[in-house]
């Protein structure tokens, strides 16, 4: 068989384990054993020593077997009918269901194991980026827009804000996974006609089967006047919210290899790593960029999810299944094997000091210009007047120190020799020297966010924030 390579090169064992051809296939039995048992309770005629047989086999999973059952049937749930029918020697499950009854309901619970294995690591991300921004909540360092140097910020500041990102997502991923509705078993057009026949014509035995699949799913809601297929506006609504709960930290992830080109923080070197082999002493930000990647490929299971909402034939029809099987279990390979790899760069990542103290020097003269500005300002000066003075002398010294023309930053003595400027020079400077206090509310914002992180926290399993990546590759 050829391989996933997501799921074997990035998927964590767990998140496999769901979406396994074997795994799937147990899970089908275990529906079809839940169903047959509930018949059996509301006095439907089961064979004496029926589910005991299938219950014995259960795991006698021969994927080479259902294989060549279903090249001949030309159906896939045919083929693994007669498998674990034969198997037990009965002619027992699947009475009253459709296909759909089986494949919908599992590839559901699928979706459901699924949506755990995220938010046990969302959470696990959200804990580590708050305690990481509380760790250089005051690491100062120039703040970019543009990619330009800014006003000084922090990098506790920074972590926060990808990481309100991921909580904001986070917060509305957990709606989405709690509100998730199971199809449950409807039958053919959805009406449950053959339950319906099977039982008699009793609703209320009808009613308690699907209250017992339900409950043996682990889902507290079904839907209710749900055709042959559930709508696969579902699929579209879970995969957009992996892209939203992927993008913070691949914002993070985008920024750290950013400031690895400036040499101020990089997303860690292993023992033993090799980043080139050709040019040894590189040391790329290979796993911040496969976090970037796999947003990329989560876009692209979006896109397919979202061409599949809103083109359903009538009560149903299978045109979707052929994406679905290759969108739906490769979109959570691909937020699980993020979320690997980011928790693994959370846990390794540095940052260096002593750069960044001489890229403060660098451009702190200039990142004290806005409030240069505001004292200018308070003076009596016209802004625009002030603002030009500024930007005249902070352009000019730039470009000199660009050419050669100069070797160290004069802008304090240019502005302050400037007369339609306020200030004097030892002013200026004064501001210049202060710089690294220019951080307005970027500690107490840090505070907030670890504060919020804490309260989305709370009610969760208390087990998943401390949960740690597997060694990734």
């Amino acid at each position: 068989m050829i391989p996933n390579i997501l799921a074997e090169r990035y998927a964590s064992s767990e998140m496999r384990d769901i979406w396994s051809p074997s795994g799937k296939v147990r899970y089908e039995r275990e529906l079809w054993i839940a169903v047959l048992k509930a018949q059996d309770e509301l006095g439907l005629s089961v064979s004496p020593g029926a589910i005991e047989a299938y219950e014995k086999v259960i795991d006698q999973i021969d994927l080479e077997s259902i294989r060549k059952r279903e090249a001949e049937s030309r159906h896939d749930v045919k083929a693994r009918i007669e498998e674990f029918c034969g198997l037990a020697g009965f002619e027992e499950i699947h009475r009253g269901m459709t296909s759909r009854d089986l494949t919908e309901n599992v590839e559901q619970l699928q979706v459901a194991r699924s949506l755990e294995v995220v938010q046990k690591k969302t959470a696990a991300t959200l804990a580590q980026i708050a305690a990481k921004a509380e760790e250089f909540v005051g690491q100062v360092f120039p703040g970019r827009t543009h990619n330009v140097p800014a006003q000084p910020t922090t990098f506790g500041k920074r972590l926060a804000m990808y990481g309100e990102e991921l909580l904001h997502a986070a917060q509305t991923f957990s709606r989405i996974a709690a509100s998730y509705p199971v199809r449950g078993i409807k039958g053919a057009v959805g009406t449950q006609l053959d339950l319906k026949t099977l039982f008699s014509d009793e609703k209320v035995k009808v009613d308690q089967l699907e209250a017992s699949v339900l409950k043996h799913l682990g889902f507290s809601k079904s839907l209710h006047a749900v055709g042959q297929v559930y709508p696969r506006s579902l699929d579209h609504e879970v995969i957009a919210g992996l892209v939203g709960i992927a993008s913070g930290p691949s914002n993070l992830a985008r920024s750290l290899r950013l400031m690895a080109g400036h040499e101020t923080a990089s997303e860690g070197f292993a023992p033993g790593q090799t980043g080139s082999s050709a040019m040894p002493h590189k040391m790329n930000s290979r796993s911040c960029e496969r976090v970037n990647g796999f947003l990329v490929l989560l876009r692209g299971y979006e896109t397919m999810a979202a061409g599949l909402a809103g083109d359903q034939w009538h009560e149903g029809d299978v045109s979707c299944s052929v994406v679905r099987r290759v969108a739906l279990p490769d979109a959570f390979f691909s937020i699980d094997g993020l979320f690997e790899t980011f928790l693994t760069v959370l846990g390794q990542m540095e940052v260096y000091p002593a750069v960044i103290a001489r890229e403060n020097a660098a451009y702190f003269p200039f990142l004290s210009s806005t409030t240069l500005l505001m004292e200018a300002v308070r003076t009596g000066t016209g802004r625009e007047t002030a603002h030009k003075a500024i930007k005249k002398h902070a352009i000019s010294t730039v470009k000199d120190l660009r050419s050669g023309e100069i070797t160290q930053n004069n802008f304090a003595e240019r502005l302050g020799a400037d007369s339609d400027f306020p200030l004097d020079t030892a002013d200026i400077e004064k501001v210049i020297t202060g710089a690294a206090d220019l951080i307005g509310l970027a500690k107490e914002q840090v505070g907030d966010f670890s504060t919020q992180v804490n309260e989305f926290l709370r009610p969760l399993n208390p087990e998943w924030k401390d949960y740690r990546p597997g060694q990734i590759l």
